[in-house]
């Protein structure tokens, strides 16, 4: 590899967001760990390796011909791909969309460097031979992750960057990459955006620090004091944190203390000859928080579908939540009445061009958007909630100007406003840096303490645990 020499870059992304006067130089044999705050411009700053941004001025030298980009971004601009098939008006028939095998074998035809045996390989470690006829839309996240993964390191690039490449794994699958990456590092030099340092690979050589759209560091691992001092600045603590009050105007109706909040019995998910979950029986009381663990493709998000209401099999299951046993005519609005929902799926839907204020005031309705008139007391509460996350003087920006990391903020704050009885987190800390991720644990634990809502919440990490859950479901992939 050429040394990538970028001298006082500066590009624009959108309206918003300028990365400025950035000069850095990735060199032979160097691996690289991009990190930053959220909307610091780190994943903008691996992107204008993969030619993303609006040029304004500056130079970029020594660029291999093939760099491979695999980011939360690209991932969600292939789901939106695929679901524009859904679209189509000229179809007599539900579009099935891409198979994942296709997926996989994109850049076959065009790249002669296309390493067919790799690819063999890698449906072999990852354990993928029964996904390879599947819809690629109708994969997990992790799945989908893993599929993106795959395709970018079998087009054998000159330059391979990997935007938050562990977030949406379960640990086997955290693992497998880890070995695979350690695998590649003399064949294909790597640039790695990274908000968490413990997933740090021990082949990474340097780090870079984005803050505001410039580059302030350029680390040297093996200077220990510069990063020591980092590491220090990535790990920052918040404390003495409040949560914000809620508007109780429109509460739902109270239920008995003595029901249970979900109760789910021998429940059983399939499509076709492909099932789920079997046989599975759960139990929430109030003030009981669960922590819900399993590997990619055993159920969670399912399971959480089924208690939400959003899955069609739920009106074929033994069900009953927040006082109503499913089936018996109830809206699917009167159970969203009680719940708080967090997750990747609803981020990727949550589309709509709205202020940040407005998001918040959204849970108060839970809807994607706004269709009616906030009150006094909503706006006051969701300024609160801004404030909180070091958003207050961005409260009118558009939500999808934002960073993902800062998108998926703002989603918690939506589902944490109206306090839910259930408040349900699939992965609530995918995509955040540390010192959010510290922020939103924080956060999360108080609600627990508060004793008004009951979390539920999905985690592949062991160093996210909540103190205040002591409940935990482990999911299996059914056989």
């Amino acid at each position: 590899m050429n040394k990538i020499v970028i001298e006082n870059y500066t590009a624009e992304f959108g309206e918003s967001f300028t990365l400025d006067q950035v000069n850095w130089t990735i060199g032979p044999n160097q691996h690289w760990v991009v990190t930053g705050t959220n909307g610091s411009g780190k994943s903008a700053l691996a992107a204008i390796l993969a030619g993303a941004g609006d040029y304004v001025s500056g130079s970029i030298s020594g660029l291999p011909e093939r760099v491979e980009l695999v980011s939360f971004e690209a991932q969600a601009e292939l789901i939106d791909r695929e679901l524009k098939k859904d679209d189509a008006d000229i179809m007599d028939v539900i579009s099935e969309g891409t198979l994942v095998r296709e997926i996989l074998e994109e850049g076959k035809s065009d790249n002669p460097d296309f390493d067919a045996a790799l690819l063999e390989e890698l449906i072999g470690k990852f354990k993928l031979e029964t996904m390879l006829a599947r819809s690629f839309r109708k994969l997990s996240t992790g799945e989908t992750r893993k599929i993106m993964l795959i395709r970018a390191l079998v087009n054998r690039p000159g330059l391979v960057i990997l935007d938050e490449p562990f977030d949406g794994l379960d640990v086997e699958s955290m693992a497998m990459l880890n070995d695979l990456l350690q695998s590649q590092i003399d064949t294909v030099p790597m640039v790695l955006v990274l908000n968490r340092f413990d997933e740090m690979p021990e082949f990474i050589t340097h780090v870079a620090y984005m803050d505001k759209g410039r580059l302030h560091h350029s680390v040297d691992i093996n200077d220990k004091q510069a990063y020591d001092d980092l590491y220090q600045l990535l790990h920052l603590k918040t404390t003495d944190l409040e949560v914000p009050e809620t508007d109780d105007t429109d509460r739902p109706p109270a239920l008995n203390p003595e029901d249970p909040l979900v109760r789910l019995q021998n429940i059983r998910v399939a499509y076709g000859d492909n099932t789920v979950v079997d046989g599975l029986n759960w139990t929430i009381k109030p003030g009981q928080h669960w922590q819900l663990s399993g590997p990619n493709g055993s159920g969670k998000t399912c399971l959480l579908n089924l208690i939400t209401g959003d899955h069609p099999q739920c009106y074929v299951n033994d069900i009953f939540v927040f006082g109503m046993q499913r089936g018996n005519g109830e809206t699917i609005w009167q159970i969203k009445q009680y719940i708080g929902y967090v997750s990747t799926a609803l981020q990727w839907e949550y589309r709509v061009s709205i202020s940040l204020r407005n998001v918040i005031i959204s849970g108060f309705h839970d809807s994607i958007g706004m269709y009616s008139k906030s009150t006094d007391k909503q706006k006051q509460v969701a300024d609160q909630w801004l404030e909180l996350l070091g958003m207050k003087d961005r409260a009118d920006q558009p939500y999808n100007q934002l960073s993902f990391g800062d998108q998926r903020l703002l989603l918690i704050a939506r589902a944490m406003v109206k306090h839910p009885t259930l408040l349900i987190l699939d992965e609530p800390c995918l995509g955040l840096d540390d010192i959010n991720r510290q922020l939103v644990l924080a956060l999360i634990e108080k609600i627990c303490a508060s004793g008004e809502t009951t979390v539920l919440y999905v985690n592949h990490h062991a160093e996210d645990q909540i103190s205040g859950i002591h409940e935990f479901k482990q999911l299996t992939k059914a056989t």
